[in-house]
């Protein structure tokens, strides 16, 4: 817990609004409670003593002030300035460096500068700074594109990160051409007057071909290859002794209803699902997830890989798995017919969704169908063709059941964003060839709901053990956050109380349902929150409003799902519980969180590649799209149909003066009087689409100003050719 505090206190404290207050204060802007507060207290002394934290006159609290050096990571910008994000926070926050200060540091790099203080304006203290030295690099390889210049070869990087060429020599040790996709080790970093010198280690293909933008991202993010041969021959050991019709003291339920419902390209099916009523009429849910420690001993070679990968990715048209396929899509995946070992956690609900008892076991089940979430949802509405009566009557209690967790947990302060996903369509070779919206039909939301409810109830089982375990947690939005948020949705005409809780947020985005501005109130709502994160920390599930919240039931993808599995085990096993060293927990949840965010990440961007190579042969064609973001250099926009971000420079909206008002949140023609505000539909056309750099550049179809009778006759003046004086003779 304390470490959650200390990153609450350090993130208010470096708002650009916080305004310095007393420890207690302090205390009731986080929402800590009375009984939290001598812990809150605690971690801030912590932060006190480490020198992270000062207390000044009137006891008021605040960050340190900028010292004469400073470390941090540096980031650089294409424009060829950059900042430093201090690794210890400071009251002056990221230091500006300019062009000519930077050295030969590249983005992402941990460096040392020294502070320039250039005088006061606005009675604050304006500040530069100079590279001095690089501490550590970020990386040596980067993955770029060739490029020939009349005087050498250069590589550019793909990406934001490092945006200038490197030059290469002796392209022909690689056989690397122009336009292909390379992988370069940096030689020489780059200083002001030459750019960095680099070698080809790996020539990945041809730029734009599916497999080498597939390649790309992963060199790009590191995430992992191949098993190494040990984890195969595991694999193989396990599925070579499976045997389900052994004897064993497992609940043999394959006689039981139950179905899988996942998206049709899904090979490791993970959960299934079955209902059942007991002797008064009430809903047993049993929710059945593959027993993958049954298969994956803790500290084998297994063990050791799947945790250093942390989760499966899943990449447009590739997945890269936690497990091997042998296992992920074999003896784990609880596919149609086939017997299979679960743990199952069964809970019993009264007509209104509260539940009643909570019951775990191992198991072993069979699948007696596996539905798409479109077959799912064409069953609930009549179309029963292909299945059978005993499914029909349990997709139909499962939907009555799901109606009724669903209302309970809006009613106790779930929050539901409604951010409509795209799914993209691909050809045979790879290349997308259109987007349409994602399926998000209500089977979707059932099994949503189920997966929510086993989560809660292993969860709520440890907590009353009093076990370490992992948890999956997602902190409350701090004050400065909402107060944003509040600020925000007021140009939508939305006003927010001081202190809005769940029921306020809820009703906020209900108000925006179907309107154009609700992608945009939605998307500032998700922005306000903290990211969710794998921790031992007791502080629940804030969007979900669970008190008690872990990941149990996609183990064959997470690791922390396995590790939950673990403990789940020696629970119904009568083992004395393990007291995990909870540091070991930390640094696990770290990782792990880590890796999670990496394969989002990853995945974002190979959607971004492959969709912008399609909008790269649009040139000029038009695009619906929603405004999500305003700035001093223009504004952004969604495609509603790719769910891509384009970006609209301020001379493209017209001859005016433009404007961005922060207060207001809007941009302005101070001649015109034309505004534009976010959740604004406008209608754009494809400009430019630059691949490398992830840029997508668009135009309003209509100009959102036009020019003023003094702009056109001057401009038809400068047009107009001098006449020529005639001599005198």
């Amino acid at each position: 817990m304390p470490e959650i505090y200390k990153n609450q206190i350090i993130k208010l404290l470096k708002h650009t609004d916080y305004e310095p207050l007393k420890l207690s204060q302090l205390a009731k802007t986080l929402g800590v409670g009375s009984e939290d507060y001598p812990e809150f207290k605690d971690a801030f002394n912590q932060l006190r003593q480490a020198g992270h934290v000062v207390v000044g006159a009137r006891n008021l609290v605040s960050l340190p002030a900028l010292a004469g050096q400073i470390v941090g990571t540096f980031r650089a910008n294409p424009r060829g300035f950059g900042f430093i994000i201090p690794l210890e926070p400071n009251s002056h926050g990221d230091l500006f460096i300019p062009p000519n200060a930077k050295g030969d540091a590249m983005t992402g790099d941990i460096v040392i500068a020294k502070v320039k203080r250039q005088g006061k304006r606005g009675g604050e203290m304006r500040c530069s700074g100079e590279i001095i030295e690089v501490l550590e690099r970020a990386q040596n390889r980067f993955v770029g594109t060739m490029v020939k210049h009349p005087e050498a070869w250069l590589v550019q990087p793909d990406g934001k990160s490092f945006v200038d060429p490197i030059s290469v020599d002796d392209i022909g040790a690689k056989g690397a051409r122009e336009k292909d996709k390379v992988v370069v080790e940096i030689l020489s970093y780059p200083t002001e007057k030459y750019l960095a010198r680099g070698v080809i280690v790996e020539v990945l293909g041809k730029a734009g071909r599916y497999d080498t933008e597939i390649k790309s991202i992963i060199h790009q993010y590191h995430l992992p290859g191949r098993f190494e041969a040990d984890c195969i021959e595991q694999a193989r050991r396990a599925a070579a002794h499976f045997n389900p019709e052994k004897p064993s003291s497992r609940q043999d339920i394959t006689d039981k209803v139950i179905i899988t419902i996942d998206p049709p390209d899904a090979k490791d099916f993970d959960d299934a699902i079955s209902i059942e009523k007991d002797a008064r009429g009430n809903m047993v849910l049993g929710v059945h997830i593959a027993d993958v420690s049954q298969f994956v001993t803790e500290d084998s070679p297994l063990d050791i890989e799947a945790k250093a990968r942390g989760n499966s990715a899943y990449l447009p048209g590739k997945t890269i798995p936690m497990l091997p396929e042998i296992l992920s899509n074999g003896i784990c995946s609880l596919q149609p017919d086939q017997k299979r070992f679960a743990k199952s956690a069964y809970i019993t609900y009264d007509r209104q969704g509260n539940i009643l008892a909570r019951s775990f076991a191992n198991s072993i089940i069979c699948s007696k169908q596996r539905l798409t979430y479109l077959q799912a949802d064409r069953i609930l509405k009549g179309h029963t063709k292909d299945a059978g009566p005993e499914v029909i009557e349990l997709l139909n209690d499962m939907e009555t059941l799901s109606r009724a967790i669903e209302q309970r947990r809006r009613k106790n302060g779930m929050l539901h964003l409604d951010l409509p996903e795209t799914e993209l369509v691909f050809d045979k070779s790879g290349r997308v060839v259109d987007a349409h919206p994602a399926d998000d039909s209500y089977p979707h939301t059932i099994i949503e709901m189920f997966m929510v409810e086993a989560n809660d109830s292993v969860a709520s089982l440890f907590d009353r053990l009093n076990i370490p375990f992992m948890r999956r947690v997602h902190p409350e939005p701090d004050a400065m956050s909402m107060k944003n948020l509040a600020r925000l949705v007021k140009a939508f005409g939305f006003t927010l109380p001081r202190n809005p809780d769940r029921k306020v947020v809820q009703d906020l985005l209900a108000a925006v349902k179907g309107a154009d501005s609700s992608f945009a109130v939605n998307l500032a709502v998700l922005r306000s929150f903290e990211k969710a994160q794998y921790a031992p920390l007791h502080i629940g599930h804030y969007a979900l409003a669970s008190t008690h919240y872990c990941h149990f039931t996609s183990p064959i993808r997470r690791y922390a799902d396995l590790m939950v599995h673990r403990a789940l085990e020696r629970y119904l096993q009568n083992e004395s519980p393990r007291k995990e060293q909870e540091q070991n927990l930390v640094e696990t949840g770290k990782h792990i969180t880590f890796t999670e965010q990496r394969a989002e990440d990853a995945e974002r961007e190979l959607r971004t590649v492959l969709t912008l190579q399609l909008l790269s042969k649009k040139i000029g064609e038009q695009l619906d799209c929603i405004v999500t973001g305003l700035t001093g250099f223009g504004l952004f926009v969604q495609c509603r149909k790719f769910g891509i971000e384009g970006l609209i420079r301020m001379a493209a909206l017209g001859p005016d003066h433009w404007k961005y008002n922060e207060k207001t949140q809007c941009i302005a023609g101070e001649r015109s009087g034309r505004s534009i505000r976010l959740g604004q539909a406008m209608k754009v056309r494809i400009v430019s689409v630059n691949v490398p750099a992830r840029q997508l550049d668009v135009s309003p179809v209509e100009l959102l100003a036009k020019e003023s009778k003094q702009q056109t006759k001057s401009k038809a003046r400068k047009k107009q050719p001098k006449k020529k004086r005639k001599k005198r003779k």
